[in-house]
């Protein structure tokens, strides 16, 4: 609908898309203004067509869109495509619809491709290949298709989602599970409203063998600033999509650049699927900056066993460097067919999991044309390695776009034009690979979360959270009958405060009686009636302070973070997130990830952490989180004293929605 024969028209480019797949089906066009458009004969309306379609594709001016589905449905089409933006009552037509038993893609979609049945009604041109893309912004995903027609990567379908008043993303990420053509899936998000869904049909893929990269919009920290707990504050949307990522064994990527970079590392005839990396190199230098980059990126450049390195040596000159990195030392312009020969040694040890060939190859055939030939039959021998030995071959080539290149990546070899992007696809293609996915387990139903600081307090000491001992004070007298019954040093705090520190609503270190009512008369006095918490200050030595807390997101769900505590955490920004529940091995395992775990495993001469009971607070957080049936709950234990005898609580915060800025204290006077 809205077909035309003018190439400046988006009508123009959906015709012309179209009509490529006539072998397989039928394709009309409609038009108020034409007869005929690239040879096709036209129709006027939907009612004059021999059959009634399939699906229709709408690209009319916004006004006319309603009254284009509504003939749509009286007809009987079950599909539509929605091209025109601006919709008006675009919600009340989906509405109509989905009661008419139809289906809708858009409004403000690019379009739609799918290379296995050449359905191709998208602007641009989509040569075929295996990486799906989904997005959420048609001209995001375009730019995804054409960065990955440059890397020699082809398309296997794209579908720009629009407005997702009907299909969505989870919808077209579960179809894709059993499409034959797709290897790997590009997802672009502006949002996870549909978090959960859109994780689990990655899980989905993930099973399937067809990896999932993705990029998200959304890294301002404009969310945290309106935040009232520090758990709000250290958890950025971006690290909530991320723990969802790792949850599901995707990878999230900061550009479109970098998603069409380590896809083809993914897609590549041998993917990468490991860390240890042989740096091969025609100068010293490129190969000392290479083994640095590796390195800061998380890969290893292992020292070859005496076996391997001798064998190399014997392929090379003397002065040859061959430990790893390996420096062919001039070899490459004696013999050009040395690179696949040391490639060829490199590849078939079990000490590595991939070579990077880094510098000058690829160019020698463009500064000297005698050598094209040359290089380009190395280039082909090089190609076929990988897959003779199992292991994964990338290129950084000085020259990215000669024929020799070319040869590589019909072969499957990415090539790279820098060793930092050829570094930062091999590294995210192996932490990829390394991520297997996990179900996320539902966690037992706690019902809500106890309302005021007490209960609250009780509820943790019931679960497994240790508090020091403690009374709650309104007056004097409760004073003076709780000095009676606690042990100093003191700690008084207004309880109903949410940032007690901020607000001068706490003391500690009140040694006796004197100085407790000293401090609780002037706090009374400039704060007011509410209830006092006195307690027992925890004054073991060799103590770390942490912060646990957890959180459900609308949109991805549960959610528990541990890190740097105290009333330095927002300061140190020492956090890690993960999908909530986690089972002890991931509790540890995001311990380990913290800048200070070092603290508490015995930092210059202390004696190590009670890593057992910090474990299990993870865990009893995490599943706390998991297990709010009003799935609303924002929880924070700021700090928590972890030291060589367990861990104590010395403070927690309970929010939980509606309210002014979307919470509600729970911790009330």
């Amino acid at each position: 609908m809205g077909a035309s024969a003018n190439p400046a028209k988006w009508g123009y480019w959906l015709a012309r898309g179209a009509l490529t797949g006539r072998d397989r089906r039928s394709v009309y066009l409609v038009t108020y203004g034409a007869d005929e458009i690239l040879g096709t004969a036209t129709a006027a309306s939907l009612k004059d067509l021999p059959e009634v379609p399939e699906l229709v594709a709408a690209c009319v001016p916004a006004a006319q869109v309603g009254p284009v589905v509504d003939e749509a449905l009286r007809l009987g089409v079950r599909g539509l495509l929605g091209i025109t933006a601006g919709v008006p009552g675009a919600s009340a037509l989906a509405a109509r619809i989905t009661a008419g038993g139809a289906r809708l893609i858009g409004p403000s979609s690019l379009g739609l491709f799918d290379a296995r049945t050449s359905l191709h009604i998208a602007w641009g041109d989509f040569p075929a290949g295996g990486l799906a893309v989904i997005s959420q912004s048609g001209q995001v995903g375009s730019e995804i298709a054409l960065l990955a027609r440059r890397a020699g990567l082809g398309i296997s379908r794209f579908v720009s989602v629009g407005s997702q008043l009907d299909v969505t993303m989870a919808d077209l990420l579960e179809d894709l599970a059993d499409h034959p053509s797709t290897r790997a899936v590009a997802l672009y998000a502006e949002g996870f409203e549909d978090g959960r869904r859109i994780f689990e049909a990655v899980r989905l893929l993930k099973r399937a063998g067809k990896p999932v990269l993705v990029l998200a919009a959304g890294a301002s920290e404009a969310g945290a600033r309106a935040a009232r707990s520090h758990t709000s504050a250290l958890t950025s949307s971006m690290e909530l999509v991320d723990a969802a990522c790792r949850a599901a064994g995707a990878l999230r990527v900061p550009t479109a650049a970098a998603l069409v970079d380590v896809a083809a590392c993914l897609m590549a005839r041998v993917p990468v699927r490991g860390r240890r990396v042989a740096v091969l190199s025609d100068s010293g230098g490129q190969g000392a900056l290479a083994a640095d980059a590796a390195h800061s990126r998380g890969l290893t450049v292992p020292r070859l066993n005496p076996r391997l390195a001798a064998e190399v040596a014997g392929l090379l000159p003397v002065t040859a460097a061959t430990d790893n990195p390996v420096d062919l030392a001039g070899a490459g312009e004696l013999d050009l067919m040395s690179y696949r020969d040391v490639t060829h040694a490199l590849l078939q040890s079990a000490e590595v999991d991939s070579v990077l060939m880094s510098g000058y190859f690829g160019r020698y055939g463009l500064d000297t044309a005698p050598l094209a030939s040359i290089e380009q039959q190395a280039a082909a021998e090089l190609a076929e390695l990988p897959h003779r030995h199992g292991r994964a071959l990338v290129v950084h080539s000085m020259g990215p776009d000669s024929d020799t290149a070319a040869v590589l990546r019909d072969a499957g070899v990415p090539v790279f034009p820098t060793v930092e992007k050829a570094l930062d696809s091999l590294a995210g293609a192996a932490e990829l690979s390394a991520r297997p996915g996990r179900s996320i387990p539902r966690a037992a139903a706690n019902g809500v979360l106890p309302e005021g600081y007490w209960e609250t307090r009780a509820a943790l000491v019931r679960a497994g959270i240790a508090f020091p001992d403690a009374r709650r004070i309104r007056d004097h007298r409760d004073l003076t009958a709780a000095l009676a019954e606690l042990r100093g040093p003191y700690v008084l705090k207004a309880s109903w405060l949410e940032h007690k520190t901020e607000a001068g609503g706490v003391r500690i270190g009140l040694a006796d009686t004197e100085a407790v009512t000293t401090a609780f008369t002037a706090m009374h006095r400039r704060l007011g009636e509410g209830t006092y918490t006195l307690e027992e200050q925890d004054v073991r030595p060799h103590v770390v302070e942490l912060i646990l807390g957890g959180r459900t997101d609308a949109g991805l769900g549960p959610m528990v973070m541990i890190g740097a505590g105290g009333t330095e955490a927002e300061l140190h920004r020492d956090t890690v997130t993960e999908c909530a529940p986690v089972s002890p091995r991931q509790a540890r395992a995001m311990i380990r990830r913290l800048r200070c775990a070092p603290l508490l495993t015995g930092w210059r001469g202390a004696p190590p952490a009670d890593l057992k009971a910090l474990v299990r607070a993870v865990v009893t957080v995490s599943q706390l989180i998991a297990g709010c049936q009003d799935g609303a709950a924002e929880l924070e234990i700021n700090p928590l004293r972890i030291g060589p005898k367990g861990a104590l609580a010395v403070d927690a915060l309970l929010l939980s929605t509606p309210g002014p800025s979307g919470h509600r204290a729970q911790e009330a006077p």
